[in-house]
């Protein structure tokens, strides 16, 4: 049993652009700027060296994996990873999991978490979610890890998740963002991404259980990318964090989109960002309003079949 849920504070950023140096530059400052989480993204992920790296650049704030892929690196190179950045900073090293995308998932994973549970040492379950999204993938993240990090939903998916997951497991919600008022260059920025995850295993039907018809999944249809990804000012896209929160999330991971062309960090989006989100997480204007969302019978989001 769970003794204490994971805590990852409201409102965390992600590492999600190409040039690492740059990236760990940055991290010091994210942490200053008071984001509560720092996530470094599965595209950066193609050493598991770089989470070290990303701790020694920062004081204290966790650092989580959105996502390390299952099928990419083995579960005792994770394990020495973790037991490594443990022996040195404990308590700062979240690994976040998913990425298994042959026939059996749901066994995939499985038995990646029973490797993770024999390692010595092992990784335990309160440091480690997964990236679920359907209902059986979400009973997993419940029953085997702290909780889950669902990437590409809606506060009304976040509201249902929680009501599976129950209230001692975290949700850690990953919304993307681009700040830029226009609806041309945030929605290319957004289908970029979308069409990308459109093509891996599981998110076609995520997204037709979320209640986006056959046409619009395959056009991206603007409908889909806006209730997908918050674009426009900083109040446009504090609300939606706000909606995430006022609907069960325990944590929002902002992910900012380009739209400048600039392969370098968005420093000055995360600061415009930081300002607005973690000004008014302060004010308690995220908090949310009730979680009797919780106890709420689950509609057809995410109940019956997928994973």
């Amino acid at each position: 049993m769970r003794v204490t849920k994971l805590d990852l504070g409201p409102i965390g950023v992600t590492l999600n652009y190409g040039d690492w140096e740059a990236l760990l530059d940055a991290a010091p400052e994210l942490e200053e700027l008071g984001y509560s989480t720092i996530w470094v993204s599965g595209g950066q992920i193609d050493d598991l060296g770089r989470i070290a790296d990303v701790v020694r650049a920062t004081r204290k704030v966790p650092v989580a994996t959105g996502i390390i892929p299952v099928d990419v690196f083995p579960s005792d190179a994770v394990a020495e990873a973790y037991a490594e950045i443990e022996g040195t900073h404990p308590g700062r090293f979240v690994v976040g999991l998913g990425g298994a995308h042959g026939p059996k998932p749901l066994q995939t994973l499985g038995g990646y978490l029973d490797r993770l549970d024999e390692a010595k040492p092992r990784v335990p379950e309160a440091r480690r979610v997964l990236a679920a999204l359907g209902p059986r993938m979400l009973d997993l993240a419940r029953d085997r890890t702290a909780g889950a990090c669902p990437l590409l939903v809606t506060p009304e998916y976040a509201a249902q998740a929680r009501a599976l997951l129950g209230g001692d497991s975290m949700l850690a919600v990953q919304q993307c963002v681009v700040l830029d008022t226009d609806a041309t260059r945030a929605r290319e920025a957004a289908r970029e991404l979308i069409g990308f995850l459109g093509g891996v295993t599981g998110y076609p039907a995520h997204l037709r259980r979320m209640g986006f018809g056959e046409d619009e999944v395959t056009q991206l249809s603007d409908r889909l990318v806006d209730a997908l990804v918050a674009w426009g000012d900083e109040d446009t896209i504090n609300a939606r964090v706000s909606e995430h929160l006022e609907a069960g999330a325990d944590h929002v991971a902002v992910t900012v989109l380009n739209t400048t062309g600039s392969s370098g960090p968005p420093l000055e989006q995360w600061r415009q960002l930081a300002n607005a989100l973690i000004t008014r997480a302060d004010r308690g204007s995220h908090s949310p309003r009730s979680r009797q969302r919780v106890r709420a019978p689950l509609d057809p989001l995410l109940r019956g079949g997928g994973r």
